[in-house]
């Protein structure tokens, strides 16, 4: 399905308007373009929504480096899962005046602590990353939190050029940046992929 934004929007407004807090989930392999659609959402929400990134729980540098993953990083295993799965129960149960999310912040390659405020009366929150649908270890817990959970998609060729790209931007070299979209990444797409059909929603950008 090729939705435009409108529509998407329009499906996010009627989670919105729920009786309670909805939390949305965009997913999808590196580089597809879920990032992009998830600031797109928010964007056309205003202050009716928030954008809290799964990869906020990036395990930092000194940590990756201890546990010897630096160069598997964005692998399921360098992230904080369980922390993810406790911040989207805080977010769903709304009880706290503001919840605070943290953010990744690229251009320093680390997460940074209570960058995001989410206040009591934000009806949706749009949380996006690689693996809300997977079902093993923490990532199981995820799905049953999300109101909906869309998967997004991209031609693979085009997918894979994008995922190169960001990569070179933000200081590996086109040789190191290829590399890295067609070794790791490209393992954490293929679990990434078989995760599609529990998705409510396959968008195709």
């Amino acid at each position: 399905m090729d939705p435009s934004l409108d529509e998407l929007s329009a499906l996010a407004r009627r989670l919105a308007n729920a009786s309670r807090r909805a939390i949305l989930g965009i997913t999808g392999t590196p580089g597809a373009g879920k990032s992009t659609l998830a600031h797109s959402i928010v964007a056309a929400m205003g202050e009716a929504a928030r954008l809290v990134g799964m990869d906020g729980f990036h395990l930092a540098k000194v940590e990756l480096d201890r546990l010897g993953r630096q160069e598997r990083k964005g692998a399921p295993d360098t992230f904080d899962g369980y922390g993810y799965v406790a911040l989207l129960r805080r977010l769903r149960d709304n009880t706290e005046p503001v919840v605070y999310a943290p953010m990744f912040d690229r251009s320093i390659e680390e997460p940074i602590a209570g960058a995001v405020p989410v206040e009591h009366n934000v009806p949706l929150v749009v949380t996006e990353g690689n693996y809300l649908l997977v079902d093993e270890g923490p990532w199981s817990a995820v799905r049953p939190l999300l109101d909906a959970c869309w998967y997004v998609e991209a031609h693979e060729p085009t997918r894979i050029a994008q995922l190169v790209a960001r990569h070179e931007q933000f200081g590996r070299t086109p040789v190191a940046a290829r590399a890295h979209a067609l070794g790791s990444d490209q393992r954490n797409a293929e679990l990434i992929a078989a995760t599609r059909r529990r998705a409510d929603l396959v968008v195709t950008r």
